[in-house]
């Protein structure tokens, strides 16, 4: 079964950091490419960053670019996503995400607040 658990979600004022983290298991890992998404109240799932598994090459919604980085380790069928200048618009539910299985997990809160 897959299951996908997100870590390291809080309250942090702008222009403060949080790293998330998720553990991944019940498939392999290192061969999907994996993403972190996003949600508001009321609103749909926002993708926000994709990590490929052949090449780890990444990818950002213009958004986040040069502010948030996704990295994993395979070894440790980890994901993460560092997020830097985090802005109040940052606030969400933070999902990761395997699209290609149609899985992610129960989600992290980050909040962006002073």
């Amino acid at each position: 079964e897959v299951h996908l658990e997100e870590s390291g979600g809080g309250l942090v004022q702008p222009g403060g950091s949080l790293r998330l983290s998720c553990k991944a298991s019940g498939f392999t890992f290192s061969n999907y490419d994996m993403s972190w998404a996003r949600q508001t109240p009321g609103n749909g799932l926002e993708w926000i960053s994709r990590i490929k598994s052949i090449d780890g090459s990444s990818y950002y919604l213009d958004s986040v670019k040069g502010r948030f980085t996704i990295s994993r380790d395979n070894a440790r069928n980890m994901l993460y996503l560092q997020m830097n200048n985090l802005k109040p618009e940052d606030t969400a539910v933070y999902y990761c995400v395997s699209y290609t299985l149609s899985a992610r997990g129960q989600g992290t809160q980050v909040i962006v607040s002073s």
